[in-house]
């Protein structure tokens, strides 16, 4: 019997987890405590400083080189939902989202393995 979930597909799990918490616990104390909690103040607080603007421009890159590669890759392993990716990038945060399309992308490349056995 086949594991439900091999040691890499956990390990990319607690990754997306571990991504989901540490950029929405930031997120919920900007809203606890910012006057503004408006999007386009929160957009522009990531510019406020020369080191901000450069993580933000390495994230922004990273974001679209993985949705185009996304789409390619679900396409070619016909992973199922694919398109929910997009909104879970844009929406939740990139640190989410990147780790858990790779979970899905593992588990693709198992199934068909297997079915090719």
């Amino acid at each position: 019997m086949k594991p439900r979930f091999t040691a890499l597909e956990i390990i990319l799990l607690s990754l997306a987890i571990a991504g989901l918490a540490a950029t929405w616990y930031f997120n919920t104390l900007f809203y606890l405590q910012a006057e503004d909690t408006s999007i386009g103040n929160f957009i522009a607080l990531t510019k406020t400083t020369l080191p901000a603007k450069s993580i933000n421009a390495d994230i922004s890159v990273v974001a679209i080189t993985f949705l185009i590669w996304m789409v390619h890759e679900s396409r070619k392993l016909k992973i199922k939902y694919w398109w929910l990716f997009i909104p879970l990038t844009l929406l939740v945060a990139l640190a989410f989202s990147f780790p858990l399309f790779l979970m899905f992308r593992e588990r693709s490349i198992r199934k068909n393995r297997m079915a090719l056995q």
